[in-house]
């Protein structure tokens, strides 16, 4: 990636809210209609969609209702598993509060373990369940973002979503378990030992490189909830971004404008942004996104 890119990059390191990311000009056919739908997901052993073609949230979102069986059928091939609420209750021993890792806008999460009997495919590892607080800020749209996106991206600097459950008024979510768990914490929380300069940049770079290949792709995603907590570390302090909720498609082709209305947590922005939802020099809730820019 060109320096300016990286630039560009690690300047929004400290902001919350990731509006535009370098991106090479690419000359592409743009694809209609909705894509091809042929078996249900979930260990069907076939590739995962490419980039191009992957499922945005308005080709699903548009259709009205999902129900769980047009879920499935839209997410073939990303190998997503489609797990009962039965089988997570098993699975973080009834979300016993000895199994609690944590909770934010979308509802609280719990610790579990999948046995290599579980699922087809699955190999047996520890789980992070999220669970949707019916009373909590987020509700179904956000949860159904999450799985749209998540369940076709992947990159070694994204958290992978291993599945969902999606049955009767639940709504949960299934990652690989991140052993370090946030940066926040580690910043500004729990733990007491300082993080390193040389680990506080591989972190750097590795969400960096996470938000590269969200803005470099044919489809571009933008992240919109771009902080500390949303920043998950594994063993080795790779980072990994997570929480998709607040997520949009980017602008494709010839499309150059895309709102940057704030979302999620309010990090570093302008004050009369913050309150009026204006820019300073007076344009409105929009930015022009160029091709190939920093």
């Amino acid at each position: 990636m060109a320096r300016a890119g990286w630039d560009s990059l690690f300047g929004c390191f400290g902001s919350s809210s990731s509006s535009h990311g370098g991106r090479k000009k690419k000359t592409k056919t743009k694809k209609k209609g909705k894509p091809k739908v042929a078996a249900a997901a979930g260990g069907s052993g076939k590739p995962a969609r490419s980039l191009q073609s992957r499922l945005s949230f308005t080709d699903l979102s548009l259709s009205g209702m999902v129900s769980p069986e047009d879920l499935s059928l839209s997410l073939v091939g990303s190998n997503l598993h489609v797990f009962t609420i039965a089988e997570l209750r098993a699975v973080t021993r009834d979300f016993s509060m000895t199994n609690f890792i944590g909770e934010g806008g979308f509802g609280p999460v719990y610790k579990g373990y999948v046995d290599d009997k579980a699922k087809p495919g699955l190999r047996a590892q520890p789980v992070a369940v999220k669970l949707l607080d019916l009373e909590g800020g987020q509700g179904h749209t956000e949860w159904l973002t999450e799985v749209i996106f998540l369940g076709q991206l992947r990159h070694p600097h994204l958290v992978k979503l291993i599945g969902y459950c999606y049955e009767d008024e639940h709504r949960l979510l299934v990652y690989e378990f991140m052993t370090r768990g946030s940066l926040e914490k580690h910043l500004f929380k729990k733990y007491a030992a300082s993080l390193p300069w040389s680990t506080r940049l591989k972190i750097a770079i590795g969400a960096a490189k996470g938000l590269a290949f969200l803005h470099e792709a044919e489809k571009p995603v933008i992240y919109r909830d771009f902080k500390t907590s949303n920043i998950l570390l594994d063993s080795d302090f790779k980072a990994k971004l997570s929480d998709f909720g607040l997520a949009k498609d980017g602008p494709e082709d010839d499309e150059t404008h895309v709102s940057t209305r704030v979302m999620g947590t309010q990090g570093y922005a302008a004050p009369e942004y913050i309150m009026t939802g204006t820019s300073p020099d007076g344009e409105e809730r929009r930015v022009r996104l160029r091709r190939g820019a920093a």
